[in-house]
């Protein structure tokens, strides 16, 4: 597998990245749906990767910049078809790796509380990501989890 830096312009990202939007709006309130549409990916503060399995897109991720020391990961996705195959894992993994090379000594995301979004907390949790309050501009709500790790 191969991971891209992404400009946001493919058929196939925009496809995957609607999957994402319509499954945050299924299982969380409105209020409560943090993921980002295309527009709101494209901004200077946001890398954006992709991970090709040949000409088939598998999944993505992003880091944005909050501050020269901290970072968020967006955008975790993994194609259904590539479910259970390593691909959040590669992207995690990358993440952290940027967000070292790139000396944040924190990263931190925000990810569903519901039972939809147990794998990513579990998966969150088994690279060292811990249980934290509300960073950036998020507030305290009862269906997110916040989670952070020193780098």
């Amino acid at each position: 597998m191969e991971i891209r830096v992404d400009d946001l312009r493919g058929a196939e990202i925009a496809r995957l990245l609607e999957q994402h939007l319509q499954d945050m709006r299924r299982v969380s309130p409105p209020e409560s749906v943090h993921a980002l549409d295309l527009d709101r990916l494209r901004v200077p503060e946001i890398t954006f990767w992709t991970v090709w399995a040949g000409n088939a897109l598998a999944g993505c991720g992003a880091i944005k910049e909050l501050a020269p020391d901290h970072g968020e990961i967006k955008s975790m996705r993994t194609a259904p078809e590539f479910r259970n195959r390593g691909v959040a894992s590669l992207m995690l993994n990358h993440i952290i790796q940027e967000a070292k090379k790139r000396q944040y000594t924190r990263l931190s995301l925000e990810t569903g509380s519901m039972a939809f979004f147990e794998p990513a907390r579990r998966l969150y949790q088994k690279y060292g990501f811990a249980p934290c309050g509300p960073f950036s501009s998020y507030q305290e709500d009862p269906n997110s989890v916040f989670m952070t790790m020193q780098l």
